[in-house]
């Protein structure tokens, strides 16, 4: 059976006991602050468990993309040294929302495994909770009756808190579970030694494939358990586990969710693969096929590597597969980018959205590989001297700062540092890498620190009702609100029954404004600095002190937007459609969003292009832009359309953003622009008045950013500049043609400074004419110690190198105070380099002590500067001292 027959048949099995099958939510995780990524398949489900959202059906099933390379759930080190462990990987699920619960999950899983996929019975072991006095949790008696006539209690083991209690984090919905585990062994091991006694012992055969959670509770910010509103269930069955246990593999690398891409890279590297737990170009495949696959799907989803946060963790991964690939392989060139065509083409059934961007993928990743190849490159030339400069001290340890510094400042993996090292006949100090390493996260941890509490629950509601595209204020009630520390200070986050303030999504950021309270002939404002989506919850945002007994007083409110600040984010918002669609006019169908701000003040638009946009293309794009807003198009929105007839419309949909069946859309003419978006926009085009560019450049490999103003905005720009033109004519005497009096004074200029440069020249020449005349000879070498005058510190180095092709074996020091700054530089022979062990850049250094500064270079010549003039001539003195001497 295929992993593409064992994905379907999944889907299918699940179809027939009226199951709603969904799609994948994207890797990276949206609108919760809880998650990085994606990390467990109940992610994207988390709201309809804690009750703040609707399900589309009570029963679904799918198969979800998962990352694990951070925080809690991180098992990226343990990736290619095992068979079963991935960043990425699937995770098949289906989810009852307050539906059926252990009964129909415990027989229809058995069912599937036994009578389905055919798995063995005997091989089959199954895990209950033991329960947990601390969190007043009892035994789950009733997993194990349902358990006891299907498998007999000789194959149900008690788990404890670790193994079948599953929390997705430390705060959220949680529960008992069972866990299913299968036994892989030959049947010799087997007879040796019984399953059940490897069952959560980390054996490679005796894994666990399929997690039956039941969810009952929600952990809180103090660690209490509140019951949910409602029991759900959540299962997840690792994919790649399924496809080595049903094809009858040791390894997940030897199914073919993996052997595909195996395949290529030793093609590529003209190495075989043999499946070693031990030989590094084995762990090197195994890691390399790992990796593409979670980086490829990333930057499909929308994320490019960077450094920051998930954008962070996706180049992290992608360097580790480089650096295997360098190490073990032999890659000295990129690779990566050569898998990708393979992978889009696996999976363009399931994960449609790889082969759709598959070239620009591609292109994202050969650049990122190149940039580290490069990185590498130059940490080898650094280990060299440093393990150089060892040598020579007679060491054989390099400190712990050093390798940190390698790793953090030069990106070169410490890992690869010691496997150098070792080559090198050296060592690493890991105890004080890891003391650096720790400095580092504790600073991390305290710039990020943030305390949220538990909510204050004053009215249940089943979700919050968003008028903003109709109203601008609204009475509401306060149904809970937390206060939260941070390092802004402390905020209150207040959620309502019903609001129109829009919350920060899409690009758009969150409404301010207002609540008021009225009691009596009083009205208290309770200020709103920012709205945020967590989950399905919009989040109003107050840094006002003290709410709690306003907060309390359970009286409604009238929540008011900042009208002006919404009608500038409007004219942003709807100016971003009308961009993207003329810049798919000019440059190409390939353009996609990547990313966007559309704040009051301004817009912001990230898309995928490998190019600069030239001035005529973006004097063409605002140009549309601009005739678009004067056809005055009016908008066409239409809400809860089906997903199905919003692409048949041709609406654009954004790759790493999660659409349900009913989705809005946003049309200025559908013959121009047709989007998917929640975004607040414009009445009619002609309100933004006037759109401007500001800038044009590049983000990272492949993603250009444009800048731009309108309405209000642009007008004011318009008038800087206007009145910057006027201001120039009048100091350029009212020319007819400002462009060439402008000219006319660059040329002018250029004349002059060839003028002042030969005359430079010509004294520069003098000066060393002067020099000559004084060289002293001292111990078989020439010495020159002089203060000279000089225009720049180019035309010192100039100097010294002049003298130095003039004079033979010439030791010198140079000073030059200029304008106020002073400078010195050394050069030496090779003859006092080799038999006295100077150095240059050692030197230089002792001297600039007398001018407060500091220098270096190289062993025959170097720089310094300071900042105390008046300690030149010591310098200088203190120069002549040591190369006389």
């Amino acid at each position: 059976m295929t992993s593409s027959e064992i994905r379907q048949h999944f889907l299918d099995f699940f179809r027939s006991k009226n199951h709603l099958i969904v799609q994948s939510a994207p890797l990276v995780a949206k609108n919760d602050p809880t998650l990085m990524f994606n990390n467990s398949g109940m992610a994207q489900f988390k709201d309809f468990f804690l009750g703040n959202g609707t399900p589309p059906a009570k029963r679904v099933a799918d198969t979800q993309k998962c990352l694990r390379v951070s925080g809690k759930h991180n098992d990226l080190e343990d990736v290619g040294f095992d068979t079963y462990h991935h960043t990425m990987f699937e995770m098949l699920g289906n989810w009852s929302f307050g539906d059926y619960f252990k009964k129909e999950a415990i027989t229809w899983a058995w069912e599937l495994l036994t009578d389905v996929y055919k798995l063995p019975k005997d091989r089959l072991y199954v895990s209950v909770f033991e329960g947990d006095t601390k969190d007043n949790v009892p035994f789950d008696q009733e997993a194990w009756d349902l358990w006891k006539p299907i498998v007999g209690e000789d194959r149900i083991i008690l788990g404890n808190k670790k193994d079948n209690f599953w929390e997705m984090g430390d705060t959220g919905p949680c529960g008992p579970c069972s866990e299913i585990h299968v036994d892989l062994r030959p049947q010799s091991e087997v007879d040796l030694k019984s399953g059940k006694e490897l069952v959560n012992a980390d054996h490679p055969q005796v894994v666990e494939i399929w997690n039956l959670v039941f969810m009952q509770f929600n952990r809180k910010a103090d660690g209490s358990l509140d019951p949910l509103p409602a029991r759900h269930v959540d299962t997840g069955m690792g994919f790649e586990r399924l496809c080595m246990a049903i094809q009858s593999k040791m390894s997940n690398y030897d199914t073919d969710v993996f052997t595909h891409t195996i395949k290529v890279i030793e093609e590529l590297s003209g190495i075989t693969y043999t499946g070693s737990q031990r030989e590094y170009p084995d762990v090197a495949m195994r890691v390399i096929a790992d990796h593409i696959r979670a980086v490829s799907f990333a930057i499909a989803d929308g994320l490019v590597p960077s450094n920051a946060r998930a954008g962070y963790v996706i180049r992290r991964i992608l360097r580790r597969a480089v650096r295997y690939g360098y190490s073990y392989l032999g890659f000295t060139e990129p690779f990566l980018t050569k898998l990708v065509p393979t992978l889009a083409m696996q999976f363009a059934d399931v994960f449609p959205e790889l082969n759709a961007q598959r070239d620009f993928v591609a292109t994202v990743i050969r650049e990122e590989e190149a940039a580290f190849l490069r990185t590498l490159e130059n940490g080898l030339k650094l280990l060299d001297k440093i393990t150089g400069d060892l040598e020579k001290s007679g060491g054989k340890v390099i400190d712990g700062e050093t390798v940190f510094e390698l790793n953090d400042t030069f990106g070169f993996p410490v890992d690869l540092t010691a496997l150098i090292a070792r080559e090198k006949g050296f060592s690493i100090d890991e105890s004080g890498f890891q003391k650096s390493l720790q400095l580092q996260k504790e600073r991390s941890r305290k710039d990020a620190s943030s305390a949220t509490g538990d909510w204050t629950e004053l009215h249940d509601i089943d979700g919050v009702e968003f008028l903003g595209y109709d109203q601008t204020e609204a009475e509401a009630r306060i149904a809970k609100y937390r206060k939260v520390q941070n390092k802004q200070g402390t905020q209150y986050q207040i959620v309502l029954d019903r609001t129109p303030f829009y919350a920060e999504s899409g690009g758009q950021i969150g409404d301010t404004g207002v609540l008021e309270l009225q009691s009596g002939d009083k009205t208290t404002v309770i200020r709103i600095a920012d709205t945020k989506k967590e989950n399905d919850l919009i989040i109003h945002i107050s840094n006002d002190k003290n709410l709690e007994e306003l907060l309390d007083g359970h009286a409604p409110v009238l929540a008011k937007i900042d009208t002006a600040r919404r009608i500038a984010i409007e004219d942003n918002h709807s100016a971003t459609h009308l961009l993207h669609a003329a810049l798919r006019e000019v440059l190409g169908k390939h353009v996609g969003q990547k990313g966007s701000y559309v704040g009051p003040d301004a817009l912001r638009f990230d898309f995928s292009h490998f190019t600069k946009v030239t001035d005529a293309e973006l004097a063409k794009v605002e140009q549309i832009v601009n005739e678009k807003i004067r056809e005055n198009i009016p908008l066409n929105e239409r809400r809860n359309v089906p997903i199905d007839e919003a692409r048949s419309l041709g609406a654009m949909a954004l790759f790493g953003e999660k659409y349900g069946d009913f989705v809005r859309v946003i049309t200025f003419d559908p013959n121009y622009s047709v989007e998917l978006c929640g975004g607040t926009h414009v009445p009619a085009t002609g309100q933004i008045g006037l759109f401007k560019f500001t800038s044009e450049g590049s983000v990272s490999t492949g993603i250009r950013r444009i800048e731009a103003v309108t309405a209000e905005k642009a007008l004011s720009l318009l008038n800087e500049q206007q009145a910057t033109l006027d201001q120039l004519k009048e100091l350029l005497k009212a020319p007819k043609d400002v462009l060439k009096a402008v000219q006319s004074l660059i040329d002018e200029r250029q004349q002059l400074q060839k003028k002042i440069d030969a005359l430079e020249s010509e004294k520069l020449q003098q000066v060393k004419t002067g020099l000559l005349t004084k060289v002293q000879a001292s111990n078989g070498h020439s010495v020159l110690v002089e203060r000279v005058e000089v225009p720049s510190a180019d035309a010192l180095k100039q100097l010294a190198y002049d003298l130095k092709a003039k004079v033979d074996n010439l030791a010198l020091v140079l000073g030059s105070d200029i304008n106020g700054k002073p400078q010195l530089a050394v050069m030496l022979p090779e003859a006092l380099i080799k038999d006295k062990n100077l150095h240059a850049g050692n030197l230089v250094k002792e001297l600039a002590k007398e001018i407060r500064g500091g220098g270096g270079g190289q062993p025959f010549f170097a720089t310094a500067g300071g900042t105390d003039a008046s300690g030149l001539d010591r310098a200088l003195e203190k120069g002549r001292e040591l190369l006389l001497q």
